[in-house]
């Protein structure tokens, strides 16, 4: 049994609300801490089954709004230093992978 679809939309839905344009604000360390704990929380819920494919469409989820919220966060967009990818950056920051 895989995650439903259902279930995947609203956790989309979710994550939209807490990376969005309005919360641009928000020091990454504190929403990287806030998405790990919202994260964890619903792999706990979902873990039983089989639900790899859910969770791995969830993280590219996660990091492709963390990359766009980056560089839309003030007029010169953020960019990771020189040899270091996004991806790498999320990591260093501590964003948990599902």
């Amino acid at each position: 049994m895989t995650l439903a679809k259902k279930a995947l939309k609203r956790e989309r839905q979710k994550l939209r609300e807490l990376i969005n344009k309005e919360r641009c604000f928000v020091p990454l360390p504190e929403l990287t801490e806030e998405l790990n704990g919202h994260l964890k929380g619903w792999a706990n819920y979902f873990s039983y089954g089989y639900p790899r494919q859910g969770f791995r469409q969830i993280n590219a989820y996660v990091r492709q709004r963390l990359t766009r919220h980056l560089r839309r966060r003030s007029q010169r967009p953020f960019k990771p230093a020189k040899g270091v990818s996004y991806y790498e950056h999320l990591n260093r920051m501590g964003l948990v992978s599902l």
